[in-house]
């Protein structure tokens, strides 16, 4: 018979550094393990009235057996030093909101974050030697650095960059899509597997 029992695997470890990432890996990981809403909304447990029946029983503890392991999962999920700075913490929720506000910065802080980014992606060109894969990955790190700071940076952005940047041995493949397709609608992954396409028939000759 087929397991199909879901395994969720170690949460991420946050040692101070890329909150935004490590934040976005933990609420995806607490939400598998249905402990996120212990996180977000640190509920009451409701006190068990005199002679409670096994139901209110059973949903008692399950409501504060949630708490205690939302809390042990993060405290799991940060470095030794960090776990230093929360040890004292009541609730997971005071844990995730202290991190957030130690780690992801004021908005004019992700603004400079943002600029610097933005100048970033600008300066960049792909090498003679450098393969797509590589130079798109480069890309998409710096745009996914973006939208983790809460800024939007769409494909098309990085479909342009890709066009304009290219050595000169793309140029032919370039100007085969233009002729052939709507640039305008052209996705992310149409170019990147033309040109991926010219570059494994260049490396086959």
């Amino acid at each position: 018979m087929e397991d199909n029992t879901y395994t969720v695997g170690s949460p991420p470890i946050f040692d101070g550094e890329e909150y935004e990432l490590w934040a976005a890996r933990m609420i995806c990981h607490l939400e598998a393990l249905d402990l996120w809403e212990a996180v977000e909304e640190d509920y009451d447990v409701p006190i068990l009235p005199d002679n409670p029946t096994v139901a209110q029983m059973k949903y008692h503890k399950e409501r504060k057996t949630k708490k205690a392991k939302a809390k042990n999962c993060l405290f799991s999920a940060v470095s030794k030093i960090i776990f230093t700075r929360i040890m004292n913490f009541k609730s997971a929720k005071e844990i995730w909101d202290y991190l957030k506000k130690q780690y992801s910065g004021c908005e004019r802080t992700k603004g400079m974050q943002v600029l610097n980014l933005a100048r970033e992606f600008e300066m960049q060109s792909m090498k003679e030697t450098e393969t797509i894969k590589n130079y798109v990955d480069r890309l998409m790190n710096i745009a996914n650095k973006v939208q983790l700071l809460g800024k939007d940076f769409p494909d098309e952005k990085i479909v342009q960059k890709i066009m304009v940047t290219v050595p000169e041995k793309y140029e032919s493949k370039i100007s085969t899509l233009e002729e052939s397709k709507d640039m305008s609608t052209i996705t992310l992954g149409e170019l990147v597997n033309a040109l991926q396409a010219q570059e494994q028939r260049r490396m086959m000759r």
